[in-house]
């Protein structure tokens, strides 16, 4: 369980997928469920995560005066028109953590009258689960106590790294972005599966625990992909056709080209 000295409040303004990831988180880490304060658009989604965790649902305002910590969760498009409404209610001291792609911590610190307090953090969707992998990046008014505070709340996500921001962007195209990479590859598999004869319901099967068993030998056991590759390969088997394929394909091409545009686009939502 955390210990978050001086964090008595933390407001989250914006209820999505993301923003419910990180409810869950706080109270994993041991925040109380009291202690959290929510900001929504729809009242049925408010209703909702009040009755899932035990939460409280606040105006915008009130959320803000009163938070240690102001979690901002909506999408990039919005932060223009909520930054003004933000400003006139923050308090010196509140440390903001922003999840929003491509928004850097001057844009963020601009609309907000100047305010130093900021974390810009790049979570993916794994969160949900506690198995994140999150990139944040610090602005200089974050004191140490806030900064533990971040180190303990991503840890509740799964994993994390500090990174310098202007590597934001290529930590968007390669772990932010990334979960929904994997999970075309595997809806690819199961395609690719089904064209060999196999049902949907065993293809599924099939390609789903390959894939956890896989992923578990790559965290597990101390070897880099490319040796667990080679090991799985043997000279003109079975695999190295398939492997072949992928090569002539130009698969790291085409992986890099997608990262790339993935950073292009998290670049231009920063305009």
């Amino acid at each position: 369980m955390a210990n978050y000295k001086g964090i008595s409040r933390v407001g989250i303004i914006g209820a999505g997928t993301m923003g419910e990831a990180f409810i869950a988180a706080l109270i994993r880490s041991g925040l109380q469920p009291s202690s959290i304060a929510i900001v929504v658009r729809r009242q049925e989604r408010g209703q909702e995560l009040a009755k899932k965790y035990g939460v409280t649902v606040v105006g915008l305002a009130e959320t803000i005066s009163s938070s240690d910590v102001l979690l901002l969760g909506i999408k990039p498009q919005g932060l223009s028109e909520l930054l003004p409404e933000i400003a006139p209610h923050l308090r010196p001291q509140t440390l903001v953590i922003s999840l929003l792609a491509g928004k850097t911590i001057a844009a963020i610190s601009e609309g907000l009258s100047g305010h130093t307090a900021i974390v810009r953090v790049m979570p993916n969707t794994p969160t949900l689960l506690g198995k994140g992998m999150a990139g944040y990046s610090l602005a200089t008014g974050v004191n140490e106590d806030q900064k533990k505070f971040v180190d303990q709340l991503l840890t509740a996500t799964g994993k994390s790294l500090l990174i310098p921001e202007e590597l934001q962007n290529a930590l968007t195209g390669t772990s932010g972005s990334g979960p929904a990479y994997f999970f075309r590859f595997v809806e690819a598999m199961i395609d690719g599966a089904i064209a060999l004869g196999l049902s949907r319901e065993d293809a599924t099967t099939l390609t789903v625990q390959t894939i956890v068993g896989s992923a578990a030998m790559l965290e597990e056991s101390g070897d880099s992909p490319t040796v667990l590759r080679e090991k799985v390969t043997s000279l003109k088997g079975a695999t190295a056709e398939a492997l072949g394929v992928f090569n002539e394909a130009g698969i790291s091409k085409i992986v890099a080209d997608a990262m790339a545009a993935s950073a292009k686009r998290a670049a231009e939502l920063a305009q």
